[in-house]
């Protein structure tokens, strides 16, 4: 099984959730904004959850910022985890990947995440290949569905595999010790990887913001060969091939949303 999924499926009480967000990370990182993942099934009122996502990872335990590809089941505090995290070697500039430990369930400043009990049941299935347009496919999914429903707001968590082809991503080096006030500064400190298939992406994705400063799409991706990131798009459109499984948010909670915001890091 390539997803490598911490659950069975993605039905049965679904929900989104939003948690902080890129104004913790920029200009300057709050390094106080750390959460638990183990926290998420009391507020969404579920004795046990089965949680996917993107967000960043756990620079406690790392001691450098990273990624984090979350994939946990919590079932009455217990957990099983297939969370992994990147981080930047900051000898060679590097991706390095790591599977956390079951002891180690949290992480920081933002995080987006699909949540629900885990049981099999019926998904949206998408099964592409070579793209013809300029938008990356999350956002070509996202499109598709604003065409297609209009101003009702729809929003999906899943998994998707990129079978075929490179994509970039990027890997979040450590904090800034500067002010980080523009997408073109945040894009000059980012390390930006082509990496190629497969590579497994766990995300959320949502048609609208609901005025919630929400975090439109957002997907983390890892591999068994070592390599994982922040997706952003394929590099190979006449050749790439995604197979995608995605279910519907009941309901999204937005946790700890930043008094004061600003739209930079958001791609």
């Amino acid at each position: 099984m390539p997803f490598t999924l911490a659950n069975k499926g993605l039905n049965g009480n679904t929900h989104m959730m939003d948690v902080g967000g890129p104004p913790y990370l920029v200009p300057f990182v709050q390094y106080d904004k750390v959460y638990d993942l183990c926290d998420i099934p009391d507020v969404v009122k579920m004795k046990s959850a089965f949680i996917i996502g993107a967000g960043a990872g756990p620079h406690p335990y790392a001691t450098v910022n990273c990624e984090a590809i979350m994939n946990i089941n919590i079932e009455n505090s217990l957990v099983k985890q297939q969370t992994r995290i990147v981080k930047v070697n900051q000898t060679d500039g590097t991706p390095v990947q790591e599977q956390l430990p079951t002891t180690e369930t949290r992480f920081a400043l933002l995080g987006n995440f699909f949540i629900c009990e885990g049981k099999p049941g019926q998904v949206l299935q998408v099964h592409v290949k070579k793209r013809v347009g300029c938008m990356d496919f999350i956002a070509s999914i996202r499109g598709v569905l604003a065409d297609h429903y209009g101003n009702r707001i729809l929003g999906l968590g899943g998994t998707f595999l990129l079978r075929e082809g490179k994509a970039k991503q990027h890997v979040m080096p450590h904090f800034s010790e500067t002010a980080i006030n523009s997408d073109d500064e945040i894009n000059q400190w980012l390390k930006f990887y082509e990496m190629s298939a497969p590579l497994i992406a766990n995300g959320t994705l949502i048609t609208g913001d609901y005025d919630l400063d929400l975090r439109v799409q957002h997907f983390h991706s890892f591999s068994y060969h070592g390599e994982g990131g922040h997706y952003h798009i394929d590099t190979t459109p006449d050749t790439v091939e995604y197979l995608g499984y995605f279910n519907l948010a009941q309901d999204i909670y937005r946790v700890d949303k930043p008094e004061h915001t600003h739209k930079v890091g958001r791609d």
